[in-house]
């Protein structure tokens, strides 16, 4: 494995910018942008591998892997009194716990999103 396959690169349309723009969050800022979602792909891979040999002769750590990591399935969101007092209205109005609802809010965001 290349220590560029440490990392998560993403290759998406922008309709804002009305190309494909490929990132590689925590390893390059900025992106790659183009018509041709291959060729982003090639030039993100290309930006990546330039990063990482800039922070190898730079004697940096590299940055921590995004690609293949595990996912436990928790984490701590921490809101201020009045959102989580609201939340658990909602949620007790609805039947739900506060966790299922709040899963259900996060998925459909991430739908629409």
């Amino acid at each position: 494995m290349k220590k560029t396959d440490q990392y998560l690169k993403i290759v998406e349309w922008s309709e804002e910018d009305g190309c494909y723009v490929g990132s590689c969050p925590g390893v390059i800022y900025g992106g790659v942008h183009g018509q041709d979602e291959s060729e982003v792909y090639r030039e993100l891979c290309q930006a990546v591998a330039e990063a990482v040999e800039l922070y190898e002769a730079d004697g940096k750590p590299l940055p921590v892997q995004t690609a293949h990591k595990d996912y436990s399935g928790r984490f701590l969101l921490r809101v201020d009194k009045e959102l989580h007092r609201e939340l658990a209205i909602r949620a007790l109005r609805s039947g739900e716990s506060l966790n299922n609802y709040c899963q259900n809010v996060l998925k459909k965001a991430i739908r629409q999103g």
